[in-house]
């Protein structure tokens, strides 16, 4: 069992951040965007605002509540000694890198291949995507269906 501290929650966040960038935007049209405003900041801002927040938790600097329990402090745990090589892959994922171009840059690097396939089976990107989308009023997150 992983102890949380104090937890937040991805769905109050996102409200938040996309009621702030609608008022920004329909201040800046002179009219309230509505709903397409936030929707507009799903599509420039969930991703890389997800893999932030993700991050946060696998360090354990955050618990987000719609995460995986388990993922929290996850670094922590399976790379006690932190290595300089999970620093540089964890960079690249905060960076929104996948997988493969992780891989590429490790192999164009001569960075030790073992290591770098360890480090991403245990965060394993592919199984963290969650789906963010706002109607009427209410925000939506949910996983992405396999195979997406």
């Amino acid at each position: 069992m992983v102890d949380v501290p104090c937890s937040y929650s991805l769905f109050e966040d996102v409200l938040l951040q996309a009621d702030m960038f609608k008022w920004i935007e329909s201040q800046k049209a002179g009219h309230d965007l509505g709903e397409d405003a936030r929707n507009e900041w799903v599509r420039l801002h969930w991703w890389g605002y997800l893999r932030a927040r993700w991050t946060e938790h696998l360090e354990g600097v955050r618990f987000w509540r719609e995460l995986d329990r388990n993922d929290f402090g996850l670094l922590l745990r399976e790379f006690p000694d932190s290595t300089p090589l999970l620093h540089l892959i964890l960079a690249q994922v905060k960076n929104g890198k996948e997988n493969l171009c992780i891989i590429n840059w490790a192999l164009n690097t001569n960075q030790p291949m073992e290591q770098v396939h360890f480090i991403l089976e245990r965060i394993d990107i592919n199984a963290r995507r969650l789906f963010c989308k706002f109607t009427n009023q209410t925000c939506m997150i949910t996983p992405l269906p396999s195979g997406s």
